[in-house]
């Protein structure tokens, strides 16, 4: 199959745009997700999930031969030299993680997946040596290994943005050359430096991956929630003391996190990362912390969530353009 050229930038990180309503529902119930609902239900993928994945496929995959690798969705592959191909015979060294970015070393060809916002891997045994139909369902990539089993890549949904790499170096794909320091990694006096630099709100410098790497929308809310923090606060007018909780917060939620996950096969990840969740995508739902009710603001294409009590003394975030529509 001939593969096209790609053509610009491709960007896989939602950033927040303009605010639009989608607070609680008037009863208190949580809405129902429909086809443009922001709101991703803590399934999308982050650093946890990733790296859980990468310890799986250390597990499972490395040392296998990867015999053939059938592309199914054209537009996920974003890369031509080398080609797919290129991947067929070769044994699979190293399985690691870059910020949300999952890598997989097969002998100095480097397969490199985002699973942006719907993507999952799905571990399959006994795979069917007959190639996918492309443009069939969800499916995008299926990789065979030497031993009959393999892994299907997926992505759900009408919004495509799931995104194949094959490169020589991790380094290639534009993403991953510009993220900034591991969440899990950075120290304290490198993490306070940054957002001390960073003129922005904290829930926009936690997500952003040329800041720091690997949180994403849930977590995000996560962390904040346990830190005690507004998401709409400055990034550079916090004081020491919320600087010092909110280092405390990433590295505990992540850990904690990466600690369930771990372990877990790949089909079981999403539903242990939803059962730990205290605030994101329980809109409506008492936080269990306080009791308070969980709150939620909505932009163009995402949403957060967060306790008034526990985060914004008490009180509701504003939603200015709900505010503009009651003038």
């Amino acid at each position: 199959m001939a593969v096209p050229r790609p053509v610009g930038r491709y960007v896989h990180e939602r950033r927040f745009g303009v605010l639009r309503w989608g607070g609680m529902c008037t009863n208190g119930a949580r809405g129902t997700a429909g086809a443009g609902d922001p709101r991703d239900h803590g399934r999308v993928p982050e650093l946890p999930e990733v790296e859980a994945l990468a310890a799986f496929l250390r597990a499972s995959a490395v040392g296998r031969v990867l015999t053939r690798a059938d592309l199914a969705a054209v537009q996920a592959i974003k890369t031509f030299d080398p080609p797919l191909s290129a991947l067929g015979g070769l044994e699979i060294t190293r399985a690691r993680r870059h910020g949300k970015f999952l890598d997989l070393d097969v002998s100095g060809v480097h397969l490199v997946v985002h699973l942006a916002r719907a993507g999952w891997l799905h571990w399959r045994e006994n795979l069917p040596t007959a190639p996918p139909k492309p443009g069939k369902g969800p499916l995008a990539l299926r990789v065979h290994l030497d031993d009959g089993n393999g892994f299907d890549l997926t992505e759900q949904g009408t919004r495509k943005g799931l995104a194949i790499y094959v490169v020589r170096s991790p380094s290639e794909v534009p993403g991953v050359a510009r993220l900034g320091p591991d969440a899990l990694q950075v120290d304290r006096e490198t993490f306070a430096a940054l957002l001390g630099g960073r003129s922005g709100q904290l829930k926009g410098a936690l997500t952003d991956q040329t800041l720091i790497s690997g949180i994403g929308n849930a977590y995000s809310d996560e962390i904040l929630h346990a830190a005690r923090l507004s998401p709409f606060k400055m990034a550079d007018k916090l004081s020491d003391d919320e600087l010092v909780r909110l280092y405390d917060a990433v590295r505990a939620t992540l850990t904690e996190a990466l600690e369930r996950q771990v372990g877990q096969r790949a089909a079981t990840m999403k539903g242990e990362k939803r059962s730990g969740l205290q605030v994101h995508a329980r809109t409506g739902l008492p936080c269990p912390v306080c009791g308070d009710t969980v709150r939620e603001v909505s932009f163009a294409d995402t949403s957060l969530q967060y306790c008034p009590t526990c985060q914004t003394g008490g009180k509701p975030l504003a939603d200015r353009r709900m505010s503009k529509l009651l003038r």
